[in-house]
């Protein structure tokens, strides 16, 4: 079953939280046509001829009748950055999760499935010019760490993409598998440029672009006063005036930030709170083969 917000809402913590969305990911995976190039087997290949025959998986075969060969360490070496944007704008949430808290799920999922699959996952959390990273690890007692890291994330500080972009083109030293998490509500033209600027240093780069439903519908009828989350400003308005406006604007904004992503060969997954985030999930691992 799908888990949506409501669901995992009622649900307390990020460690419990991604453990219902990964087991729901995993039971996707292994009812999808890519059964067989699953997370739970990213580290092996199938069998190809001039593959030495003594690395056959027989346990493999047995369970997908299909011949698949271990692949080695220094095959399945990736290295993933998950970057949660945690400036004050993520607090925002009307249905059960704020975009923060979807934003930490995903990113304990994923970084979930990577160590599963004995590659290296880290977090790094950016607001207001801040940059807080735990470096991609292989081990397995790394996801606690992980998870502890994500669970105390708290918002505030304002959207900082550009500073994020310009620490990581510093730090990542090698091909890395960045996922980005944020409403990137970053008022500077460039800042999204210099993120996705990643992509042409030869990283993976994913962005998910998290949205509330409100922010999608706009359901306000009577005059309201709307402050902002990141600074002091507040402006008082009716929405009933300014609906359709509001609508054309923020869906002009959606369309810029994927076809930016798409220009630069970036994966684009737009991210609705409100919706099952196995169901996101499995969506952007279709769109990969199966594979992270």
């Amino acid at each position: 079953m799908l888990l949506d917000a409501h669901t995992l809402s009622r649900l307390s913590g990020v460690k419990v939280r991604a453990r219902a969305v990964v087991e729901g990911v995993l039971s996707g995976l292994h009812k999808s046509p890519h059964q067989g190039q699953s997370v739970e087997f990213a580290e092996h290949k199938e069998y190809a001829p001039g593959d030495e025959l003594k690395h056959l998986d027989w346990k493999a075969y047995g369970k997908f009748d299909r011949y698949y060969v271990k692949r080695f360490e220094h095959e399945t070496n990736l290295r993933a950055l998950m970057v949660v944007d945690a400036s004050g704008s993520m607090a925002y949430g009307t249905a059960g999760l704020s975009k923060l808290d979807v934003a930490k799920v995903l990113a304990a999922t994923l970084s979930h499935l990577l160590l599963r699959q004995q590659d290296g996952a880290g977090v790094a959390l950016i607001a207001g010019g801040q940059f807080h990273e735990i470096p991609p690890r292989a081990a397995a007692t790394h996801l606690s760490v992980l998870l502890d890291t994500l669970d105390q994330a708290q918002p505030g500080g304002t959207t900082d993409l550009a500073t994020a972009a310009d620490t990581l083109a510093e730090k990542l030293p090698r091909r890395s598998l960045v996922c980005v998490f944020s409403d990137f509500f970053d008022d500077r033209a460039d800042a999204l440029k210099r993120l996705l600027a990643l992509r042409a240093r030869k990283h993976d780069v994913a962005v998910f672009h998290l949205v509330d439903p409100a922010e999608l519908q706009f359901p306000f009828d009577d005059p309201t006063l709307f402050l902002s989350m990141e600074d002091e400003r507040r402006i008082e308005v009716n929405p009933r005036e300014i609906k359709q406006s509001y609508l054309e604007e923020f869906g002009r904004f959606l369309d810029e930030v994927k076809d930016a992503c798409t220009a630069a060969d970036c994966d684009y997954e737009r991210v609705s709170t409100g919706e099952p985030l196995d169901g996101v999930l499995l969506r952007f691992l279709a769109r990969r083969g199966g594979r992270l």
